[in-house]
């Protein structure tokens, strides 16, 4: 299953340095994990915000869930999701 998900981070502020950059380099580590094994095909930036759009594919929203709640980044995330199916007029 395809799922359409944006993801904005908030992290406060009152967080020392340190802990921020652990936080985001395993965030990086589990990111490429992810996109390894092929569950998260699309990821890109939104520009001038601390957020993303993604395409995750995996196999139902029980393991959607778990692969999103697994982000180090996801205590300090506001995540929409939004299931896809496949259009009609899509030639791919």
């Amino acid at each position: 299953m395809l799922y359409h998900v944006k993801m904005d981070v908030n992290i406060p502020r009152d967080i020392p340095a340190d802990t921020v950059e652990a936080i985001k380099v395993a965030e990086k580590k589990r990111a490429t994990e992810l996109q390894e094994a092929g569950k998260w095909p699309h990821l890109w930036r939104i520009v001038g915000q601390y957020s993303n759009i993604s395409i995750l594919d995996v196999a139902s929203n029980d393991e959607l869930h778990a692969l999103l709640s697994s982000l180090p980044l996801f205590p300090y995330m506001t995540i929409q999701v939004t299931p896809l199916a496949k259009h009609p007029s899509s030639i791919v």
